[in-house]
């Protein structure tokens, strides 16, 4: 634990108890509906919720009435309301063991044994389509989601669904069966070292290992029937768009990437400068306890630097203009180390979970992978930039916020000019 996360926990208490989770995360909301979590349910937990300590109970309270609900019309026959219901109460209680940051703490498996059943459950009410995976990793275990189109498929484009670093596999059902499944498009979302079930295993991320887990994951997609392995393309969210341009970089068989809200900056920001948790998170899914060791022998090396100009595959990016995690300028920094076809989207007045614009960039997202993957976008020296403003207009051919005024920030124009 951080010293800055155990002094402050005092301010983050307030903070959820004056502004609930908005406090912490500006339009939050819209991104996770996206993630499976109904608005309502959200309400309810939040009406729950003066402290942090409060959330783990909070998400059990309200993901047990879904489940319960659920039951009840599974027990009616009505298939397609009980899967739903029960895809609700799966990401609560995901959110409920994800709240507890001890991996031996059993209330943390008893509410992952929750969380499966109502996935099982669901699982079984349409038609064995969503599915778990495990593969053996490194000593350990990784474990993800299949989610496959309805009907006979073969040779179909895939996508891996990448979670952030406070993210489940299970966050990415509703948007899977949404955005990909209904497009005949197979998708699998994953949990990496560090994560979920597979950080419950003793897996934990070190600094290469993760990209390392998406070719494992590779791997299995590429041996299913239903999979055309020369099209398998990966959507990742903050830190996923971080593992994900990571995996671009040196695992030739992605054939696109989306990535949106990633980390491409250095890690100061976000683990000195922005909430404490992020920080306290990392270092439980690092397997670290002492925070000089933390920072000295792996957040150092974290940033990547030169690294995105390896990647060959057509990529993605968006960002809100005053992303918490990464500073504006340091994104298109990186962003203009990349060599690969690319495109960069700024979104307006935006913060880290893109909550304003959720449902377009999940959405274009998927159709921008969708047409990648059928081989667009793939020509050499493509650059398509784009600011994104508040009120629906767009700057096509800058992503640079119109304010300003062509000044870029030094670091850029030396970027440009080299």
């Amino acid at each position: 634990m951080t010293t800055r996360s155990t002094g402050q926990t005092w301010a983050l208490d307030a903070a959820l108890a004056q502004g609930g989770f908005d406090a912490l995360h500006p339009e939050a909301v819209g991104t996770m509906e996206q993630l499976g979590h109904d608005h309502t349910d959200f309400a309810k937990v939040f009406a729950l919720v003066r402290s942090g300590a409060m959330l783990p109970k909070a998400w059990a309270t309200i993901a047990a009435q879904a489940e319960e609900r659920a039951a009840h019309h599974e027990r009616g026959g009505f298939a397609r309301t009980a899967a739903d219901l029960y895809g609700r109460a799966a990401v609560m209680w995901g959110r409920a063991q994800y709240s507890i940051f001890d991996a031996a703490d059993p209330r943390k498996a008893a509410m992952r044994v929750r969380a499966d059943h109502c996935v099982e459950r669901l699982g079984a009410l349409r038609d064995g389509r969503v599915r778990r995976v495990v593969l053996d990793f490194e000593g350990g275990q990784i474990h993800a989601l299949l989610h496959l189109p309805a009907g006979p498929v073969e040779n179909a484009p895939a996508v891996v669904l990448g979670p952030g670093m406070d993210m489940i596999k299970e966050d990415y059902i509703w948007a899977a069966e949404r955005y990909y499944t209904s497009r005949g498009i197979v998708a699998l979302s994953i949990e990496g070292p560090g994560q979920g079930e597979t950080r419950a295993g003793g897996l934990t991320v070190d600094l290469t290992n993760y990209e390392r887990a998406i070719g494992r994951y590779l791997d299995h997609l590429a041996a299913l029937p239903e999979v055309d392995a020369a099209r398998i393309g990966m959507f990742g969210i903050s830190m996923s768009g971080y593992w994900g341009s990571r995996a671009a970089a040196t695992d030739g068989r992605l054939a696109a990437l989306a990535a949106f809200e990633a980390v491409t900056g250095d890690f100061a920001t976000i683990f000195e400068r922005a909430q404490p948790t992020f920080k306290s998170n990392y270092m439980y899914m690092a397997g670290y306890t002492d925070e000089e060791a933390f920072d000295r022998e792996l957040v150092r090396h974290l940033p990547l630097g030169d690294l995105v100009a390896r990647i060959t595959c057509p990529v993605l990016y968006g960002i809100g203009e005053f992303d918490e995690l990464t500073d504006l300028g340091q994104a298109l920094e990186s962003f203009e180390k990349v060599r690969a076809p690319k495109e960069l989207r700024v979104y307006e007045d935006e913060f880290h979970p893109l909550g304003g614009v959720a449902a377009e960039v999940f959405r274009f997202g998927a159709e921008w992978l969708e047409r990648a993957l059928a081989g667009e976008f793939a020509t050499p020296g493509r650059d398509v930039r784009h600011y994104v403003r508040r009120d629906g207009s767009t700057v096509d051919g800058s992503a640079d916020p119109t304010w300003w005024l062509g000044a870029a920030p030094a670091r850029l124009d030396a970027v440009r000019r080299g």
